[in-house]
């Protein structure tokens, strides 16, 4: 690495000539929820920033007029927002293709860069980068709600090393091609998601297949030899109207929910077994408790909730885990039958809440034909296969980033002839 292409500067050195370039949110008091509208300018809050390069979750907005009495705290594409409040330590930047400007919540802060000396992507990943977040955490309190020590004065005189910027578009190119491989498989697997919900919903919920034969049409986007495994017409079984042939049978005399086991985060051995506890995927372990795919339902913390495993797991005891019974073995088909019984509602009769096994036995589904349950099932096989696919992927994609990331920022790893890389992007 050269001197003469790295150098130091401080976040002050490089903020953007226009006025307000580094700023805070307003006071709570100029920033009330009753300004809060259904469309306008949207206001960029905490839960707004994630891990993720994009702004995620929703929005709330404020009126135009709200906005123009706020002008030190509007924010355009390519700025940087900080939580000084809250979830301190992240960084967000702010998109070009959703919104010409936008709002900072009391709990932000915002950098417009001078992009004659620094390109702001290479700068968001600066912040990304495990020095980055311990400069924007080195003046931070733990005492109560996190927050940082003069937010402001903080931020403008972290000292950052700098490249050139064709180096430093280079090198955020690099990382963003990662990123947005990475977002692309997150958003193809939600389609993938959607699609597999809308199934079963037509063919289990609103029962459209039986519905159109009824009628004497054949079944809207099916083949022929699918649409054969539905019967034509229904029945009232226990009060309820089903398609002919099917049944309703209690939960119970399908499954059974079987106690997760403890496994404290300092007893896990590191491996590629997803571990799962009330709210999701908590870390991986090298040992299993149960062969995938499998369905994993929040037994305390989070009662009810349910989450999918497409490969071996590990449970842990604040959950139960689906074991079939009498050869049910459409897991995909009880997986969703499942989120549809709201089982969050069966608390336990107990001070911790928690899901009551006996209440859930005692709950009824619909048991379609074992046929169309078996089409069912290698029709969402396959979905999940490209599902995890893109998971794997982007797992091996994240871990290649967090490696390459302070490697190319400090100029240990350089990037040769930056000038015809940045040439081959336009």
């Amino acid at each position: 690495m050269s001197d003469v292409d790295w150098n130091f500067y401080k976040i002050d050195e490089i903020k953007s000539k226009a006025d307000n370039a580094i700023t805070i949110g307003p006071f709570g008091s100029r920033m009330k929820a009753e300004l809060y509208k259904p469309s306008g300018i949207p206001v960029i809050r905490g839960n707004n920033i994630s891990s993720s390069k994009l702004l995620s979750g929703d929005f709330v907005y404020i009126s135009e007029e709200t906005a123009n009495k706020l002008k030190s705290c509007i924010v355009f594409p390519d700025d940087l927002v900080f939580p000084h409040r809250g979830a301190i330590g992240l960084v967000g930047i702010v998109p070009k293709d959703r919104a010409d400007k936008y709002i900072l919540s009391s709990s932000l802060m915002k950098l417009s860069c001078n992009k004659e000396i620094v390109d702001p992507h290479f700068l968001f990943y600066f912040f990304r980068s495990p020095t980055g977040k311990f400069e924007l955490l080195k003046n931070a309190s733990t005492v109560g709600t996190p927050g940082i020590a003069t937010p402001l004065a903080s931020l403008k005189s972290i000292e950052i090393l700098i490249p050139s910027i064709i180096t430093q578009i280079a090198i955020a190119h690099i990382l963003g091609t990662l990123d947005d491989k990475i977002e692309l498989n997150r958003r193809m697997n939600e389609t993938l998601e959607a699609i597999a919900r809308a199934i079963f919903k037509s063919w289990f919920i609103d029962f459209d297949p039986v519905r159109a034969k009824a009628e004497g049409r054949q079944p809207e986007g099916m083949d022929t030899e699918t649409a054969a495994l539905f019967p034509s017409e229904f029945e009232v079984v226990d009060g309820q109207e089903i398609p002919k042939g099917w049944e309703i049978e209690k939960i119970g005399n399908i499954i059974e929910l079987a106690y997760g086991k403890a496994l404290k985060e300092e007893n896990r051995v590191k491996g590629s077994i997803p571990v799962f506890g009330s709210n999701g995927l908590i870390g991986w372990h090298n040992e299993i408790i149960s062969k995938g795919p499998g369905i994993i339902i929040g037994r305390k913390g989070n009662p009810g909730v349910i989450k999918w495993s497409s490969t071996d797991f590990f449970a842990i005891d604040t959950t139960f885990y689906v074991i079939p019974k009498n050869n049910f073995n459409y897991l995909h088909y009880l997986r969703f039958s499942l989120e549809s019984q709201n089982l969050a509602t069966l608390g336990a009769d107990s001070a911790v809440p928690g899901l009551n096994r006996n209440q859930v036995y005692m709950s009824r589904i619909i048991k379609p034909d074992a046929n169309i349950l078996k089409k069912f099932n290698n029709l969402l096989t396959v979905f999940d296969h490209n599902i995890q696919n893109n998971l794997n992927q982007s797992r091996t994609l994240s871990s290649l980033r967090d490696t390459l990331l302070p490697k190319l920022l400090s100029g240990e790893l350089q990037i040769d002839k930056p000038e015809q890389f940045c040439e081959s992007l336009s």
